[in-house]
């Protein structure tokens, strides 16, 4: 694999249970507290536990968008306003110009609210949807990165991305290659994804939730807690005052092993190719980890596979965990949310907590931390393992002359 040239980190925000904006996301990770609570999203009768955006459904549409109008796209408005992120944006589109912005997010079930909320208003006599249901602006999965690119006017290319709970990640090794390519300068990149009856009875019937806050790498584990959130990144070639203290993006490696529609390869083969990807990518070998981020879902399958794949590449050295517990697992933008926690851990120096985990398998052998660290972080593997064997690594991390 070719050697990645890194990408500027430029601006950053991330909204979700924890609260709006990198403020309450710092202050949970430091803490290590949960933003998990009891389902009491929309009809859902579900012994689980949700990590649900507050206030989401308050959030007006921009003047001229209205026909973006859905939960979806007013968690992302909610992501916009926060930490400078618009402002930083539209400098971007002015520096580099409006056609060298390009919009990379990704998303799983977009606005499928949407459009339960229209079956419930079907025509009773030939079952048809309401006038006023906008497939196009808010069930489609483009929607949000259409939302986006008008949003700010951006006129690069477009995309969204939908590989399950890889999503955002595989966003970034999208932008990263255009942005090496020379066809854009710099990119909105991250992702959305939104609760849904759709997201939690599917996950219900898969007897995939936990009845508790979930418990990654616990011997107790026993499924996943569904969370929603908006992560967003600009994303740069560079900047003219670049500073020692930028993180940026320094490898990305994907991989599909296909093995099943929705279990993980048992031994952690399209895991442990993502991961060796990205270090291949950004010129590292595992000894210049510092921390893993795990995928980490809680789920008995998924924690033992990817478990097998880590402890095969980094052995018991690099301290690793997944902060699920306390975000949720927010499917296509935990890709996102995770970047986001792998960048604040390099700039505040800190290993995450895991809360919810209480008694760590024994049959797990990598290097599980449960309580917060405060150490000096360089460089950060981010994971992200979806359905299908769809599998993207992220690393992130000072330049070499600053780490």
């Amino acid at each position: 694999m070719n050697r990645m040239r890194p990408v500027l980190l430029s601006a950053y925000t991330m909204t979700s249970c924890l609260g709006r904006g990198l403020e309450p996301t710092r202050t949970a990770l430091a803490a290590s507290r949960s933003g998990l609570a009891p389902c009491r999203f929309e009809t859902a009768a579900l012994d689980t536990f949700i990590g649900e955006i507050a206030g989401a459904d308050d959030q007006a549409m921009p003047e001229g968008l209205e026909r973006f109008d859905c939960r979806n796209n007013r968690v992302a408005g909610i992501g916009f306003a926060q930490d400078g992120f618009a402002p930083a944006v539209e400098a971007a589109a002015l520096r580099h110009g409006r056609e060298r912005v390009g919009v990379f997010l990704g998303t799983s079930t977009a606005g499928i609210l949407q459009a339960e909320l229209a079956y419930r208003r079907r025509d009773p006599t030939d079952g048809s949807l309401p006038a006023d249901f906008d497939y196009r602006h808010t069930q489609n999965t483009f929607s949000v990165a259409e939302f986006t690119r008008a949003r700010f006017g951006l006129q690069g290319p477009c995309s969204a991305i939908s590989t399950a709970c890889s999503s955002s990640a595989k966003a970034f090794a999208s932008a990263a290659r255009f942005i090496a390519a020379g066809v854009i300068d710099a990119a909105v990149v991250g992702g959305v994804d939104t609760l849904c009856l759709t997201t939690l009875y599917g996950f219900s019937s898969l007897e995939l939730l936990s009845t508790q806050p979930c418990r990654p790498y616990d011997a107790a584990r026993d499924g996943i807690s569904i969370g929603e959130a908006a992560a967003f990144f600009l994303l740069e070639r560079t900047r003219d005052a670049s500073s020692q203290d930028d993180v940026w993006l320094l490898g990305a490696g994907e991989s599909c092993d296909a093995y099943h529609m929705s279990s993980p390869h048992p031994q952690g083969l399209g895991a442990r190719i993502a991961m060796e990807g990205a270090l291949a990518a950004a010129g590292l070998a595992p000894a210049d980890i510092d921390y893993v981020n795990l995928h980490g879902t809680a789920t008995p399958i998924n924690d033992a596979s990817e478990d097998k794949a880590v402890h095969s590449l980094f052995g018991d050295r690099v301290p690793c965990n997944s902060t699920k517990g306390m975000t949720g697992h927010t499917l296509g933008a935990a890709g996102g949310v995770e970047a986001i926690i792998a960048a604040l851990a390099i700039t505040d120096g800190l290993v995450p907590g895991s809360p919810g985990t209480r008694t760590l398998d024994p049959e797990l052998k990598a290097r599980y931390e449960i309580a917060v660290q405060r150490r000096p972080i360089a460089r950060v593997m981010s994971n992200s393992f979806g359905f299908g064997g769809t599998n993207c690594s992220l690393v992130f991390g000072r330049l070499p002359q600053a780490a």
